[in-house]
């Protein structure tokens, strides 16, 4: 887990727009974080696996193929998911001022590393 939450540092560093981030299992369950320390790791692991059960089930609805990411923009930021392995999820917090291109691609190259990560 020291890896993990090493990856998940890696990312506020590469683009500091980002604020907070974790790796939670599709159950909502705390694997590692890097979070703002006003976060409550629970509750927001909670809140992020019911978005993203949400989310599938939208997906599942109009026929849109398997998820992949879910993104959540309010007025002073947003919050993106995406798939980490089958049994978990990337959450990034990040600054509203943010270039969502990057965060995007930053975000899509950390779970296949967290998966591997977790698979080992």
């Amino acid at each position: 887990m020291k890896q993990l939450r090493s990856l998940l540092r890696s990312l506020s560093v590469v683009n500091p727009d980002i604020e907070s981030c974790a790796v939670i299992s599709t159950d909502g369950l705390i694997i590692a974080t890097a979070l703002d320390k006003e976060v409550d790791p629970h509750r927001f692991g909670a809140m992020c696996a019911s978005l993203l059960a949400l989310a599938e089930r939208a997906e599942q609805e109009v026929n849109r193929g398997r998820l992949r990411q879910a993104l959540v923009e309010g007025a002073d930021g947003c919050v993106l998911l995406v798939q980490a392995g089958g049994k978990a999820v990337l959450a990034t917090s990040a600054k509203a001022s943010i270039n969502l291109g990057r965060v995007f691609l930053d975000a899509r190259r950390a779970p296949a590393k967290a998966a591997e990560l977790m698979a080992a």
